[in-house]
């Protein structure tokens, strides 16, 4: 886990939502509906998080504030 900040403005890279399962997020994922956050900077990522992103992306719900809307890929913070 990182500092929401250090994930956030730290080295990133954009990386295929499949492979970013197990790896640390470097931006907050709010779906909406609910409007809550799934996933906050300096979190890591998990299987079904990912997964439920993707799959209400594809029944309609927004991630408004991801880098990539559509969930195809996530930004991520770059690991030593």
């Amino acid at each position: 886990m990182l500092l929401p900040r250090d994930a956030y403005f730290g080295p990133t890279e954009q990386v295929p939502w499949e492979k970013a399962i197990g790896r640390i997020t470097a931006e907050m994922l709010t779906p909406y509906p609910p409007g809550i956050p799934a996933a906050l900077p300096g979190e890591r990522l998990n299987a079904d998080v990912v997964r439920y992103l993707r799959t209400g992306v594809d029944a309609g719900m927004v991630v408004p504030d991801a880098a990539d809307t559509e969930v195809k890929s996530v930004r991520v913070a770059v690991e030593d």
